[in-house]
């Protein structure tokens, strides 16, 4: 007997050794959510970048798990924000992420850009876009002059440098796209700063339940508005543009071919212009960082860090030229690429190069904190990479626009058109993607690899 009481009590405490080495996951309270807009990932210092000044989000990458490739589903901000929202390739069809945390006893809410608004119209308008109010508890806008705020205007494939307000680019014409204002001041009028200071004044707030706050950024997205400060640090003489080869076009399909491009907008011919885009595309990028420092900071003074998930991503990415494209909507790397971080209290940070889509986030969320799953999400969660960065949850990553799909696997870009039409792009040894290998026999087998792998997802998905 006291044999078997001495084995008993050795196994208890090897069940108790191994149970301390697996510390029990934390329970996540809260959420907070920054989506930025129009952001390539490969602009951030955190993913490399080497003049981009983002301190913040590059902080915040050293407490999170950053996701080296992620992808949106929706190619511009309209249907890659509805997708990430519902957890849904194309379309709604399910109760959205914030109805779904409010149906299980919590508070949200939208401060900003989240679905769909036009940039500028909808952000001077002070207005709603394509808001879903059943998202939210408290919805809050976050005005703004844009392109008419008064300041040193450019209209850069015009070659127009201008301090007069009148006859600007702005909602709905056509060379709006091109438009920077540098101009004084502290940047208190801006909209993300707006959005940043609603945030933090929710933040502050008592509330007996916990919440999901969405703050939706609008910069980088045209027009790049900030003030002067911080376009001091990137004089236009300085920039390297991306590298561009002759006949870069010859093997992209038409419908591979973006519409926004540096012939047909007329910056072509002004190539200083396209360095003062890029500089104006970073002074953008390190206003919104310096608004996501205002609101992490204002998280740890109201000490709720340790019980908030924070997550920071971007709808799409954004071509500044590459390719001779500029903009998105397109399939290439720079506009499906996007930055992911996730920072969740108990969990280690680190980096993965795990495949993962914008879908992903709402399961990854609802798991998160406890909130029981909704059977209509088609993204996976992305807890398992959370937990180990080697972890893999799929195969693939997809992005679609128009019965145009991309198929984005670890060594492989495939692109097919609605006219068939196809890219194969090996993203091992041509990152940038300006060797299409469709046409060579040597990858024919690779090729019809991509073509499966792609038709068996997009049955899967009914798609």
């Amino acid at each position: 007997m006291f044999k078997i009481s001495v084995s008993y009590i050795l196994w208890l405490g090897l069940v108790a050794l191994v149970q301390s080495a697996d510390p029990p996951q934390p329970t996540v309270q809260n959420v907070i959510f920054i989506v930025s807009d129009d952001l390539r990932a490969s602009v951030l210092g955190c993913y490399g970048d080497p003049r981009c000044r983002t301190p913040n989000i590059d902080l915040l990458a050293t407490q999170s798990m950053v996701f080296e490739r992620a992808y949106c589903q929706g190619l511009m901000c309209a249907p890659s924000r509805t997708s990430f929202m519902h957890s849904r390739y194309a379309g709604q069809n399910n109760t959205n992420l914030g109805e779904h945390f409010i149906s299980h006893g919590y508070y949200s809410a939208r401060v900003g850009k989240i679905y769909h608004m036009r940039v500028p119209g909808d952000i001077i308008a002070g207005t709603d876009g394509k808001d879903i109010p059943s998202t939210w508890t408290e919805k809050f806008n976050s005005p703004g002059q844009e392109a008419h705020t008064p300041g040193d205007y450019a209209c850069l494939n015009l070659n127009v440098f201008t301090t007069d307000l009148e006859g600007r680019q702005s909602t709905a014409m056509p060379h709006r796209m091109f438009v920077s204002v540098s101009y004084e001041g502290d940047g208190s009028d801006q909209p993300d700063h707006k959005t940043a200071t609603k945030t933090i004044e929710l933040l502050g707030q008592e509330r007996e339940k916990p919440f999901f706050i969405a703050a939706g950024l609008v910069r980088p997205h045209y027009p790049m508005v900030a003030p002067e400060q911080y376009f001091k640090p990137y004089p236009w003489p300085a920039v390297a543009l991306p590298e561009q080869r002759l006949d870069d076009l010859a093997d992209i399909p038409k419908l591979g071919r973006s519409k926004s491009n540096s012939i047909g907008s007329g910056i072509a011919a002004y190539p200083d212009n396209q360095k003062r885009m890029w500089s104006a595309y970073y002074a953008s990028v390190t206003f919104m960082d310096a608004q996501v420092g205002r609101i992490l900071d204002a998280l740890d003074r109201q000490g709720l860090r340790e019980s908030t998930a924070v997550i920071f991503t971007s709808d799409h990415g954004y071509h500044l030229g590459d390719h001779g494209f500029w903009q998105k909507g397109n399939l290439h790397e720079e506009v499906t690429r996007v930055p992911l971080m996730i920072s969740v209290p108990g969990y280690k940070p680190g980096r993965t190069n795990s495949l993962v889509e914008l879908v992903d986030l709402y399961p990854t969320l609802t798991e998160l904190t406890g909130v029981k799953q909704s059977d209509r999400v088609q993204g996976t969660s992305l807890v398992p990479i959370l937990k180990s960065a080697a972890a893999k949850v799929k195969d693939g990553a997809l992005s679609l626009s128009n019965r145009n799909h991309s198929w984005r696997t670890s060594e492989w870009a495939f692109m097919r058109y609605r006219d068939g039409s196809e890219e194969l792009y090996n993203m091992r040894h041509d990152p940038k993607q300006f060797t299409n290998l469709t046409q060579d026999p040597k990858f024919e087998e690779v090729l019809e690899t991509q073509r499966t792998q792609l038709a068996s997802r997009l049955q899967a998905l009914d798609l």
